[in-house]
Protein backbone atom coordinates (compact mmCIF):
# COMPACT_ATOMS: atom_id res chain seq x y z
CA UNK A 1 0.00 0.00 0.00
CA UNK A 2 1.19 3.46 -1.17
CA UNK A 3 1.87 5.80 1.87
CA UNK A 4 0.60 8.83 0.19
CA UNK A 5 -1.66 8.53 -2.94
CA UNK A 6 -2.66 12.22 -4.75
CA UNK A 7 -5.38 12.26 -7.25
CA UNK A 8 -5.86 15.30 -9.54
CA UNK A 9 -5.04 17.75 -7.03
CA UNK A 10 -5.75 21.30 -7.68
CA UNK A 11 -5.31 24.27 -6.10
CA UNK A 12 -6.03 27.87 -6.19
CA UNK A 13 -5.32 30.19 -3.36
CA UNK A 14 -7.92 33.38 -2.96
CA UNK A 15 -5.72 36.01 -3.87
CA UNK A 16 -4.46 34.62 -6.93
CA UNK A 17 -7.10 36.04 -9.53
CA UNK A 18 -7.75 32.16 -10.77
CA UNK A 19 -4.66 30.81 -11.11
CA UNK A 20 -4.27 27.78 -10.03
CA UNK A 21 -1.56 27.01 -8.02
CA UNK A 22 -1.45 23.01 -8.42
CA UNK A 23 -2.95 21.68 -11.68
CA UNK A 24 -4.65 18.32 -11.71
CA UNK A 25 -1.27 16.48 -9.90
CA UNK A 26 -1.30 12.73 -9.40
CA UNK A 27 1.84 11.16 -7.28
CA UNK A 28 1.89 8.03 -5.28
CA UNK A 29 4.84 7.28 -2.48
CA UNK A 30 5.49 4.24 -0.99
CA UNK A 31 6.49 2.90 2.04
CA UNK A 32 9.95 4.14 2.60
CA UNK A 33 10.83 5.88 -0.89
CA UNK A 34 13.46 9.39 -0.50
CA UNK A 35 11.65 11.41 -2.86
CA UNK A 36 13.45 14.79 -3.98
CA UNK A 37 10.62 17.33 -4.99
CA UNK A 38 12.10 20.04 -7.34
CA UNK A 39 11.60 23.31 -9.48
CA UNK A 40 11.50 27.02 -9.47
CA UNK A 41 10.39 29.38 -6.94
CA UNK A 42 6.81 29.48 -6.80
CA UNK A 43 6.16 26.55 -9.22
CA UNK A 44 4.09 24.59 -6.24
CA UNK A 45 5.95 22.14 -4.33
CA UNK A 46 5.34 24.28 -1.03
CA UNK A 47 1.52 23.86 -1.42
CA UNK A 48 1.82 20.71 -2.40
CA UNK A 49 4.06 19.46 1.17
CA UNK A 50 1.72 21.74 2.70
CA UNK A 51 -1.77 19.06 1.05
CA UNK A 52 -0.04 16.56 2.97
CA UNK A 53 -0.82 17.30 6.68
CA UNK A 54 -4.35 18.82 7.32
CA UNK A 55 -3.11 21.44 9.76
CA UNK A 56 -1.19 22.97 7.06
CA UNK A 57 -3.57 23.03 3.90
CA UNK A 58 -3.53 26.46 2.93
CA UNK A 59 -7.11 28.38 2.58
CA UNK A 60 -8.41 28.34 -0.82
CA UNK A 61 -10.32 25.44 -3.68
CA UNK A 62 -9.58 22.56 -3.61
CA UNK A 63 -10.49 19.26 -6.18
CA UNK A 64 -9.36 15.84 -6.45
CA UNK A 65 -8.08 13.08 -3.51
CA UNK A 66 -5.57 12.64 -1.37
CA UNK A 67 -4.61 9.25 0.32
CA UNK A 68 -2.93 8.52 3.50
CA UNK A 69 -2.18 4.70 3.80
CA UNK A 70 -5.24 4.11 1.67
CA UNK A 71 -7.46 6.66 3.62
CA UNK A 72 -8.76 9.68 2.83
CA UNK A 73 -6.42 12.74 4.41
CA UNK A 74 -9.51 14.60 5.64
CA UNK A 75 -10.59 11.22 7.53
CA UNK A 76 -7.16 10.75 9.36
CA UNK A 77 -7.81 12.31 12.55
CA UNK A 78 -5.52 15.13 13.86
CA UNK A 79 -3.64 13.12 16.46
CA UNK A 80 -2.71 9.85 14.15
CA UNK A 81 -1.44 12.96 11.21
CA UNK A 82 0.78 14.68 14.45
CA UNK A 83 2.20 11.45 15.66
CA UNK A 84 3.08 9.81 12.26
CA UNK A 85 3.24 12.90 9.60
CA UNK A 86 6.41 14.95 10.69
CA UNK A 87 6.62 18.18 8.69
CA UNK A 88 9.77 20.41 8.71
CA UNK A 89 9.35 23.89 7.55
CA UNK A 90 11.71 26.54 5.32
CA UNK A 91 11.50 28.84 8.52
CA UNK A 92 12.90 27.06 11.91
CA UNK A 93 11.47 30.04 13.77
CA UNK A 94 7.74 29.84 12.45
CA UNK A 95 7.67 26.00 14.13
CA UNK A 96 9.46 26.39 17.35
CA UNK A 97 6.74 27.10 20.32
CA UNK A 98 8.63 27.15 23.28
CA UNK A 99 11.54 28.69 25.45
CA UNK A 100 13.77 25.84 26.54
CA UNK A 101 15.77 23.52 23.95
CA UNK A 102 14.56 20.62 26.20
CA UNK A 103 10.82 21.97 26.55
CA UNK A 104 10.77 21.84 22.12
CA UNK A 105 12.24 17.97 22.35
CA UNK A 106 9.20 17.51 24.81
CA UNK A 107 6.66 19.52 23.64
CA UNK A 108 5.23 17.38 20.82
CA UNK A 109 5.28 14.15 22.90
CA UNK A 110 3.80 16.22 26.03
CA UNK A 111 0.80 17.28 23.03
CA UNK A 112 0.39 13.42 22.86
CA UNK A 113 -0.32 12.74 26.23
CA UNK A 114 2.60 10.35 26.69
CA UNK A 115 3.75 9.38 29.97
CA UNK A 116 6.56 10.91 31.81
CA UNK A 117 8.89 7.70 31.44
CA UNK A 118 8.01 7.34 27.70
CA UNK A 119 8.87 11.70 27.37
CA UNK A 120 12.31 11.45 29.02
CA UNK A 121 13.83 8.27 27.38
CA UNK A 122 12.74 9.37 23.87
CA UNK A 123 14.04 13.24 24.58
CA UNK A 124 17.15 11.87 25.55
CA UNK A 125 17.50 9.10 22.73
CA UNK A 126 16.77 11.84 20.66
CA UNK A 127 19.40 14.55 22.09
CA UNK A 128 21.94 12.51 21.90
CA UNK A 129 21.42 10.99 18.26
CA UNK A 130 21.37 14.73 16.74
CA UNK A 131 24.41 15.72 19.16
CA UNK A 132 21.95 18.28 21.26
CA UNK A 133 23.26 17.36 24.65
CA UNK A 134 25.93 20.20 25.06
CA UNK A 135 23.10 23.10 24.22
CA UNK A 136 19.98 20.90 25.80
CA UNK A 137 19.57 23.74 28.43
CA UNK A 138 20.20 26.64 26.36
CA UNK A 139 17.24 29.17 25.49
CA UNK A 140 15.98 28.49 22.21
CA UNK A 141 16.10 32.27 21.46
CA UNK A 142 20.22 32.30 21.76
CA UNK A 143 20.35 28.99 19.24
CA UNK A 144 21.91 29.57 15.31
CA UNK A 145 19.60 29.27 12.23
CA UNK A 146 21.56 25.41 12.06
CA UNK A 147 20.39 24.46 15.41
CA UNK A 148 17.04 25.54 15.57
CA UNK A 149 16.55 23.56 12.53
CA UNK A 150 18.24 20.36 13.92
CA UNK A 151 15.78 20.78 16.75
CA UNK A 152 12.63 21.08 14.61
CA UNK A 153 13.84 17.59 12.70
CA UNK A 154 14.75 15.67 16.73
CA UNK A 155 11.15 17.31 18.00
CA UNK A 156 9.72 15.36 15.25
CA UNK A 157 11.51 12.07 15.15
CA UNK A 158 10.93 12.37 18.97
CA UNK A 159 7.37 11.22 17.75
CA UNK A 160 8.31 8.68 15.53
CA UNK A 161 6.63 9.29 12.30
CA UNK A 162 6.68 6.96 9.80
CA UNK A 163 6.53 10.04 6.72
CA UNK A 164 9.02 12.92 7.31
CA UNK A 165 8.40 15.90 4.92
CA UNK A 166 10.73 18.70 4.53
CA UNK A 167 10.22 22.17 2.99
CA UNK A 168 13.95 23.03 1.94
CA UNK A 169 15.54 22.30 5.65
CA UNK A 170 18.59 23.95 4.76
CA UNK A 171 18.34 27.02 3.25
CA UNK A 172 19.58 28.74 6.46
CA UNK A 173 22.14 26.22 6.86
CA UNK A 174 26.01 26.51 6.31
CA UNK A 175 27.52 23.83 3.98
CA UNK A 176 29.16 21.47 6.48
CA UNK A 177 25.54 21.68 8.53
CA UNK A 178 23.48 21.64 5.44
CA UNK A 179 25.45 18.43 4.41
CA UNK A 180 25.13 16.43 8.18
CA UNK A 181 21.67 17.78 8.35
CA UNK A 182 21.28 16.03 5.18
CA UNK A 183 22.99 12.97 5.74
CA UNK A 184 21.08 12.16 9.05
CA UNK A 185 17.70 12.67 6.96
CA UNK A 186 19.32 10.15 5.02
CA UNK A 187 20.09 7.87 7.57
CA UNK A 188 16.57 8.24 9.16
CA UNK A 189 15.52 6.94 5.41
CA UNK A 190 17.77 3.82 5.56
CA UNK A 191 18.07 2.86 8.88
CA UNK A 192 14.23 3.61 10.16
CA UNK A 193 12.57 2.77 6.95
CA UNK A 194 11.03 6.56 7.69
CA UNK A 195 9.25 8.02 4.16
CA UNK A 196 11.41 11.35 3.13
CA UNK A 197 9.84 13.33 1.19
CA UNK A 198 11.64 16.78 0.63
CA UNK A 199 11.98 19.44 -1.64
CA UNK A 200 15.64 21.60 -2.00
CA UNK A 201 17.37 24.28 -3.96
CA UNK A 202 20.98 22.45 -3.29
CA UNK A 203 20.55 19.59 -4.52
CA UNK A 204 24.17 18.05 -4.12
CA UNK A 205 23.43 16.31 -1.63
CA UNK A 206 20.35 14.77 -2.26
CA UNK A 207 19.74 14.39 -5.88
CA UNK A 208 22.02 11.23 -5.57
CA UNK A 209 20.48 9.49 -2.52
CA UNK A 210 16.59 9.63 -4.32
CA UNK A 211 14.77 6.81 -5.14
CA UNK A 212 12.56 9.11 -7.22
CA UNK A 213 12.93 13.08 -8.25
CA UNK A 214 9.52 15.02 -9.25
CA UNK A 215 9.66 18.22 -10.85
CA UNK A 216 7.34 21.06 -10.83
CA UNK A 217 6.61 23.77 -13.01
CA UNK A 218 3.86 25.93 -12.53
CA UNK A 219 1.86 24.06 -10.51
CA UNK A 220 2.13 20.38 -12.82
CA UNK A 221 4.39 17.78 -12.33
CA UNK A 222 6.67 17.65 -15.83
CA UNK A 223 8.79 14.59 -14.89
CA UNK A 224 9.28 11.97 -12.13
CA UNK A 225 11.64 9.64 -12.49
CA UNK A 226 14.96 8.50 -11.17
CA UNK A 227 17.92 10.95 -11.12
CA UNK A 228 19.92 9.68 -14.21
CA UNK A 229 16.64 9.75 -15.67
CA UNK A 230 15.91 13.60 -14.29
CA UNK A 231 19.38 14.87 -15.31
CA UNK A 232 19.16 13.55 -19.32
CA UNK A 233 15.26 14.96 -19.35
CA UNK A 234 16.10 18.17 -18.50
CA UNK A 235 19.02 18.64 -20.56
CA UNK A 236 17.20 17.42 -23.99
CA UNK A 237 14.04 19.60 -23.23
CA UNK A 238 16.60 22.38 -22.36
CA UNK A 239 14.61 23.28 -19.45
CA UNK A 240 15.78 26.04 -17.07
CA UNK A 241 15.62 23.64 -14.02
CA UNK A 242 18.98 21.65 -15.66
CA UNK A 243 20.66 25.00 -13.72
CA UNK A 244 20.11 23.22 -10.43
CA UNK A 245 21.29 20.02 -11.51
CA UNK A 246 24.45 19.12 -9.08
CA UNK A 247 27.30 19.80 -10.34
CA UNK A 248 28.95 16.61 -11.63
CA UNK A 249 25.36 16.42 -13.36
CA UNK A 250 26.08 19.73 -15.34
CA UNK A 251 29.92 19.21 -16.05
CA UNK A 252 29.12 16.14 -17.69
CA UNK A 253 26.42 17.58 -20.30
CA UNK A 254 29.32 20.58 -20.75
CA UNK A 255 31.77 18.25 -22.14
CA UNK A 256 31.33 15.61 -25.26
CA UNK A 257 31.87 12.06 -23.85
CA UNK A 258 30.11 8.93 -24.09
CA UNK A 259 30.50 7.76 -20.31
CA UNK A 260 27.89 7.34 -18.08
CA UNK A 261 26.42 10.66 -16.00
CA UNK A 262 28.23 11.10 -12.38
CA UNK A 263 26.01 12.27 -10.07
CA UNK A 264 27.98 12.79 -7.25
CA UNK A 265 31.37 14.22 -6.29
CA UNK A 266 33.12 11.28 -5.74
CA UNK A 267 31.77 10.07 -8.92
CA UNK A 268 32.51 12.99 -10.70
CA UNK A 269 36.23 12.72 -9.70
CA UNK A 270 36.30 9.18 -11.16
CA UNK A 271 34.66 9.91 -14.99
CA UNK A 272 37.03 13.45 -14.78
CA UNK A 273 40.02 11.02 -14.65
CA UNK A 274 37.98 8.33 -17.56
CA UNK A 275 37.63 11.55 -19.53
CA UNK A 276 41.21 12.70 -19.24
CA UNK A 277 42.99 9.42 -18.88
CA UNK A 278 45.76 9.31 -21.96
CA UNK A 279 45.34 13.13 -22.22
CA UNK A 280 48.44 14.92 -22.26
CA UNK A 281 47.63 17.52 -19.69
CA UNK A 282 48.45 20.92 -21.29
CA UNK A 283 46.40 23.43 -18.77
CA UNK A 284 46.25 22.90 -15.13
CA UNK A 285 44.86 26.31 -14.17
CA UNK A 286 42.83 29.52 -15.76
CA UNK A 287 44.61 32.98 -15.91
CA UNK A 288 41.83 35.05 -13.91
CA UNK A 289 42.01 38.98 -13.74
CA UNK A 290 41.57 39.75 -10.03
CA UNK A 291 40.90 42.56 -7.97
CA UNK A 292 43.48 43.77 -5.16
CA UNK A 293 42.28 44.65 -2.23
CA UNK A 294 45.18 47.11 -1.83
CA UNK A 295 44.34 49.03 -4.84
CA UNK A 296 40.63 49.89 -3.86
CA UNK A 297 40.99 53.23 -2.50
CA UNK A 298 39.14 54.64 0.42
CA UNK A 299 36.88 51.50 1.43
CA UNK A 300 32.99 52.24 1.43
CA UNK A 301 32.77 50.68 5.19
CA UNK A 302 35.42 49.97 7.99
CA UNK A 303 34.74 47.82 11.02
CA UNK A 304 37.64 48.29 13.61
CA UNK A 305 37.96 45.72 16.66
CA UNK A 306 34.29 45.65 17.23
CA UNK A 307 33.29 43.76 20.50
CA UNK A 308 29.58 43.06 21.08
CA UNK A 309 27.37 40.66 23.11
CA UNK A 310 23.86 40.53 23.61
CA UNK A 311 23.77 40.39 27.11
CA UNK A 312 25.94 41.00 29.97
CA UNK A 313 27.14 38.29 31.18
CA UNK A 314 26.40 35.99 28.08
CA UNK A 315 29.76 35.19 26.67
CA UNK A 316 31.04 37.81 22.85
CA UNK A 317 29.70 37.19 20.21
CA UNK A 318 31.92 39.67 17.96
CA UNK A 319 35.58 39.24 18.89
CA UNK A 320 37.55 42.40 17.69
CA UNK A 321 35.83 42.32 13.98
CA UNK A 322 38.66 43.86 11.10
CA UNK A 323 36.97 44.53 7.94
CA UNK A 324 37.68 46.81 5.14
CA UNK A 325 34.92 46.51 2.00
CA UNK A 326 36.04 48.48 -0.76
CA UNK A 327 34.13 50.48 -2.42
CA UNK A 328 31.85 49.49 -5.43
CA UNK A 329 32.30 45.72 -4.99
CA UNK A 330 30.79 42.68 -4.32
CA UNK A 331 31.98 41.18 -0.79
CA UNK A 332 30.98 37.78 0.66
CA UNK A 333 31.37 36.54 4.04
CA UNK A 334 30.94 33.13 4.53
CA UNK A 335 31.20 30.74 7.33
CA UNK A 336 29.30 28.42 9.83
CA UNK A 337 26.19 29.18 11.96
CA UNK A 338 26.48 31.27 15.29
CA UNK A 339 29.89 32.76 13.92
CA UNK A 340 28.52 36.15 14.01
CA UNK A 341 28.26 37.05 10.57
CA UNK A 342 24.65 38.12 11.14
CA UNK A 343 25.60 40.30 13.94
CA UNK A 344 28.40 42.15 12.63
CA UNK A 345 25.59 43.06 9.45
CA UNK A 346 23.15 44.55 12.72
CA UNK A 347 26.52 46.28 14.02
CA UNK A 348 26.75 48.46 10.39
CA UNK A 349 23.08 49.15 10.75
CA UNK A 350 23.74 50.61 14.81
CA UNK A 351 21.23 47.90 15.30
CA UNK A 352 23.44 46.06 17.53
CA UNK A 353 25.55 48.65 19.20
CA UNK A 354 29.11 47.06 19.85
CA UNK A 355 30.93 47.98 23.54
CA UNK A 356 33.79 48.52 21.68
CA UNK A 357 35.30 49.36 18.64
CA UNK A 358 33.94 51.80 15.52
CA UNK A 359 32.20 51.21 12.33
CA UNK A 360 33.12 54.00 9.99
CA UNK A 361 30.40 54.64 6.55
CA UNK A 362 32.38 56.50 3.86
CA UNK A 363 34.88 57.47 6.52
CA UNK A 364 32.95 58.91 8.91
CA UNK A 365 31.64 57.26 12.09
CA UNK A 366 28.04 55.79 12.44
CA UNK A 367 27.58 57.65 15.97
CA UNK A 368 27.45 61.11 13.76
CA UNK A 369 24.93 59.90 11.51
CA UNK A 370 21.75 60.53 12.24
CA UNK A 371 18.79 58.19 11.09
CA UNK A 372 17.65 59.71 8.22
CA UNK A 373 20.91 60.41 7.22
CA UNK A 374 21.81 56.88 7.09
CA UNK A 375 18.96 54.97 5.94
CA UNK A 376 17.54 57.28 3.21
CA UNK A 377 19.77 56.37 -0.05
CA UNK A 378 22.58 55.75 2.17
CA UNK A 379 22.02 52.13 4.07
CA UNK A 380 19.81 49.32 3.73
CA UNK A 381 19.41 45.58 4.63
CA UNK A 382 17.97 42.65 3.89
CA UNK A 383 17.03 40.45 6.71
CA UNK A 384 17.47 37.05 7.12
CA UNK A 385 13.68 36.43 7.40
CA UNK A 386 12.53 38.70 4.78
CA UNK A 387 8.61 38.53 5.98
CA UNK A 388 9.77 41.07 8.75
CA UNK A 389 9.74 43.55 6.24
CA UNK A 390 6.61 43.50 4.69
CA UNK A 391 3.52 45.31 6.76
CA UNK A 392 0.56 46.02 3.90
CA UNK A 393 -2.00 43.55 2.63
CA UNK A 394 -0.37 43.28 -1.16
CA UNK A 395 2.99 42.97 -2.42
CA UNK A 396 2.16 46.14 -4.29
CA UNK A 397 1.08 48.37 -1.63
CA UNK A 398 4.63 46.98 0.43
CA UNK A 399 6.45 48.14 -2.00
CA UNK A 400 4.62 51.54 -2.75
CA UNK A 401 5.37 52.29 0.66
CA UNK A 402 9.05 52.80 0.23
CA UNK A 403 8.29 55.73 -2.20
CA UNK A 404 8.27 58.70 0.16
CA UNK A 405 5.24 61.22 -0.65
CA UNK A 406 5.29 64.09 -2.17
CA UNK A 407 8.70 63.11 -4.35
CA UNK A 408 6.95 61.75 -7.20
CA UNK A 409 3.77 62.14 -8.62
CA UNK A 410 1.33 58.62 -8.98
CA UNK A 411 2.37 57.42 -11.94
CA UNK A 412 5.71 57.95 -11.10
CA UNK A 413 5.28 55.76 -8.05
CA UNK A 414 3.34 53.46 -9.94
CA UNK A 415 6.15 53.12 -12.57
CA UNK A 416 8.73 52.73 -10.10
CA UNK A 417 7.41 49.91 -8.13
CA UNK A 418 6.47 48.04 -11.58
CA UNK A 419 10.32 48.69 -12.65
CA UNK A 420 11.55 47.19 -9.31
CA UNK A 421 8.83 44.75 -9.24
CA UNK A 422 10.27 43.35 -13.04
CA UNK A 423 13.72 43.38 -12.04
CA UNK A 424 13.17 41.02 -9.57
CA UNK A 425 10.40 39.11 -11.56
CA UNK A 426 7.31 39.33 -8.87
CA UNK A 427 5.72 42.09 -11.65
CA UNK A 428 2.69 38.86 -11.37
CA UNK A 429 2.59 39.37 -7.54
CA UNK A 430 1.62 42.64 -7.01
CA UNK A 431 -1.65 41.77 -6.42
CA UNK A 432 -0.70 38.96 -3.91
CA UNK A 433 -0.69 38.99 -0.13
CA UNK A 434 2.93 38.87 0.74
CA UNK A 435 2.54 35.85 3.44
CA UNK A 436 0.76 33.56 0.17
CA UNK A 437 4.30 33.83 -1.41
CA UNK A 438 6.95 30.85 -1.14
CA UNK A 439 9.53 31.63 0.40
CA UNK A 440 11.82 32.46 -2.96
CA UNK A 441 9.37 34.48 -4.08
CA UNK A 442 9.05 36.40 -0.60
CA UNK A 443 12.84 36.62 -0.59
CA UNK A 444 12.63 38.44 -4.06
CA UNK A 445 9.60 41.08 -3.12
CA UNK A 446 12.07 41.51 0.52
CA UNK A 447 14.82 42.24 -2.30
CA UNK A 448 12.39 44.46 -4.41
CA UNK A 449 11.55 46.86 -1.16
CA UNK A 450 15.30 47.37 -0.02
CA UNK A 451 16.12 47.81 -3.80
CA UNK A 452 13.77 51.07 -3.94
CA UNK A 453 15.35 52.73 -0.86
CA UNK A 454 18.09 53.21 -3.80
CA UNK A 455 20.97 52.74 -1.42
CA UNK A 456 24.71 53.41 -1.61
CA UNK A 457 26.00 50.48 1.07
CA UNK A 458 23.63 47.33 0.36
CA UNK A 459 24.03 44.41 3.32
CA UNK A 460 22.05 41.22 1.93
CA UNK A 461 21.77 38.31 4.91
CA UNK A 462 21.44 35.15 2.96
CA UNK A 463 20.21 36.53 -0.17
CA UNK A 464 19.81 33.89 -2.18
CA UNK A 465 17.81 31.83 0.47
CA UNK A 466 15.08 29.64 -1.07
CA UNK A 467 16.02 31.22 -4.43
CA UNK A 468 15.81 28.84 -7.16
CA UNK A 469 19.34 29.10 -9.43
CA UNK A 470 17.46 29.98 -12.50
CA UNK A 471 16.37 33.01 -10.03
CA UNK A 472 20.28 33.63 -8.66
CA UNK A 473 21.71 34.24 -12.43
CA UNK A 474 18.83 37.22 -12.47
CA UNK A 475 19.96 38.43 -9.13
CA UNK A 476 23.66 38.19 -10.04
CA UNK A 477 23.03 40.46 -12.97
CA UNK A 478 20.85 42.35 -10.41
CA UNK A 479 23.73 42.94 -8.32
CA UNK A 480 26.56 43.88 -10.57
CA UNK A 481 24.29 46.51 -12.35
CA UNK A 482 23.82 47.72 -8.63
CA UNK A 483 27.33 47.79 -8.42
CA UNK A 484 28.22 49.41 -12.22
CA UNK A 485 25.95 52.50 -10.36
CA UNK A 486 28.53 52.76 -7.88
CA UNK A 487 26.21 50.71 -4.50
CA UNK A 488 28.70 48.76 -2.54
CA UNK A 489 27.39 45.02 -1.49
CA UNK A 490 28.25 43.14 1.20
CA UNK A 491 26.57 39.89 1.52
CA UNK A 492 26.65 36.87 4.42
CA UNK A 493 25.43 33.62 2.86
CA UNK A 494 26.05 29.87 3.38
CA UNK A 495 25.72 29.51 -0.98
CA UNK A 496 29.69 28.67 -2.23
CA UNK A 497 28.54 28.26 -5.41
CA UNK A 498 27.19 31.83 -5.72
CA UNK A 499 30.13 33.77 -4.05
CA UNK A 500 32.79 31.81 -5.61
CA UNK A 501 31.00 32.68 -8.89
CA UNK A 502 30.14 36.51 -8.76
CA UNK A 503 31.68 37.76 -5.52
CA UNK A 504 35.16 40.37 -5.85
CA UNK A 505 35.92 39.32 -2.71
CA UNK A 506 35.52 36.96 0.13
CA UNK A 507 35.71 36.79 4.18
CA UNK A 508 35.96 33.85 6.18
CA UNK A 509 34.01 34.24 9.61
CA UNK A 510 35.66 32.35 12.51
CA UNK A 511 35.01 32.46 16.21
CA UNK A 512 33.46 35.94 16.04
CA UNK A 513 36.25 37.57 13.62
CA UNK A 514 37.16 37.66 9.92
CA UNK A 515 40.48 35.47 9.76
CA UNK A 516 41.36 36.00 6.35
CA UNK A 517 40.00 37.91 2.79
CA UNK A 518 40.89 37.23 -0.65
CA UNK A 519 39.46 36.70 -3.64
CA UNK A 520 37.29 34.09 -4.56
CA UNK A 521 39.67 31.93 -7.08
CA UNK A 522 42.32 32.15 -4.18
CA UNK A 523 40.08 31.80 -1.20
CA UNK A 524 37.90 28.61 -2.75
CA UNK A 525 40.98 26.75 -4.25
CA UNK A 526 42.59 26.35 -0.73
CA UNK A 527 40.08 25.02 0.75
CA UNK A 528 39.56 21.15 1.69
CA UNK A 529 35.41 21.24 2.70
CA UNK A 530 34.35 25.00 2.61
CA UNK A 531 34.82 25.09 -1.38
CA UNK A 532 32.30 24.33 -4.35
CA UNK A 533 31.47 20.98 -5.84
CA UNK A 534 33.47 21.83 -8.91
CA UNK A 535 36.39 22.03 -6.97
CA UNK A 536 36.31 18.44 -5.11
CA UNK A 537 35.37 16.62 -7.66
CA UNK A 538 38.49 18.81 -10.34
CA UNK A 539 41.51 19.36 -7.31
CA UNK A 540 43.33 16.29 -8.18
CA UNK A 541 43.61 17.55 -12.16
CA UNK A 542 42.86 21.11 -12.24
CA UNK A 543 44.82 23.57 -10.15
CA UNK A 544 41.89 26.28 -9.24
CA UNK A 545 39.10 25.44 -11.09
CA UNK A 546 36.38 26.45 -8.40
CA UNK A 547 33.12 27.02 -10.86
CA UNK A 548 31.33 24.02 -13.36
CA UNK A 549 32.01 26.62 -16.53
CA UNK A 550 36.09 26.42 -14.86
CA UNK A 551 36.49 22.81 -15.28
CA UNK A 552 34.29 22.56 -18.35
CA UNK A 553 37.05 25.00 -20.28
CA UNK A 554 40.11 23.67 -18.39
CA UNK A 555 38.34 19.91 -19.98
CA UNK A 556 38.04 21.12 -23.39
CA UNK A 557 41.21 22.94 -23.32
CA UNK A 558 43.11 19.28 -22.70
CA UNK A 559 40.79 17.41 -24.97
Amino acid sequence: MAHFEIKNLTFTYPTSGGKTALSDVNLKIERGEYVTVCGKSGSGKTTLLKHLKSVLTPHGDVSGEILFEGKPLSEVDLRQQSSKIGYVMQNPDNQIVTDKVWHELAFGLESLGMDQKTIRLRVAEMASYFGIQSWFHKNVSELSGGQKQLLNLASIMAMQPTVLILDEPTSQLDPIAATDFLNTVRKINLELGTTVIITEHRLEDIFHASDRVVVMEDGKIIADDEPHAIGAYLKEQHNEMFAAMPSPVQIYYGVDNELECPLTVREGRNWLSDVLQDKEMKVTSLVKKEADMDDVGTPAIILKELWFRYEKEAPDVLKGVNLKVPKESIFAIVGGNGTGKSTTLKAICNICRPYRGQVLIDGKRIEKYNSAELFKGNLAMLPQDPQSLFVKKTVGEDLAEMIPDGRFSSEEKESKVKETAEICDILHLLESHPYDLSGGEQQRAALAKVLLTEPKILLLDEPTKGIDNFFKLKFAEILNRLKERGVTILMVSHDVEFCAKYADFVGMFFDGNVITTNTPNRFFSQNSFYTTAANRMSRHVFENAITNEDVIELCKMNR
